[in-house]
C-alpha cells in the first residue's frame, strides 16, 4: 500500500455515474489528497470531466469488481466508494456481492451511496 497516501477506489454503475460525478465535484479538493483508483470507464469519466487523476483498471462487468476485490485482499485499498444502481439487475451481481463480502472480511469501509460516501471522507 502506498505509504504516503491512502487509496480510495471509485466505482459507479452506468446509471449512477452522473451522481458520482456530482459528488466527486463537490469533494474534489478532499479526493485529491488520496491515491485514487477505479474501474476503467469511471476513471476516464472522472478525469475527462473533473481532471481528477484516477488510475483505471478493468471494466466492472468484465471482471473489474473482482480485480478490485483482489486489490483489497492485497491490502492496497483503504476505502471503496461504489455508487450502485440498486434498481436494475446486473449480470455480474455475483462479482458485486463478492466485492462487498471482501470489504466486510478485510474491514475496508465501503460506501454504496452519496450519504455513506460523505461519511467516509469525514
Amino acid at each position: 500500500m502506498n505509504n504516503t497516501k491512502k487509496t480510495i477506489a471509485l466505482v459507479a454503475h452506468d446509471k449512477t455515474k452522473n451522481n458520482l460525478l456530482e459528488w466527486a465535484k463537490s469533494k474534489k479538493e478532499c479526493l485529491e489528497k488520496y491515491e485514487l483508483i477505479g474501474t476503467e470507464h469511471t476513471a476516464k469519466l472522472l478525469y475527462n470531466v473533473l481532471e481528477l487523476k484516477v488510475n483505471g483498471f478493468g471494466h466492472g462487468p468484465d471482471g473489474g469488481d473482482i480485480l478490485l476485490a483482489a486489490k483489497i485482499l492485497e491490502e492496497k485499498v483503504n476505502k471503496v466508494i461504489f455508487f450502485i444502481d440498486a434498481r436494475s439487475p446486473h449480470g455480474h451481481e455475483h462479482d458485486i456481492q463478492t466485492l462487498i463480502r471482501i470489504c466486510v472480511i478485510k474491514n475496508v469501509p465501503i460506501a454504496l451511496n452519496r450519504a455513506t460516501a460523505n461519511l467516509l471522507l469525514n
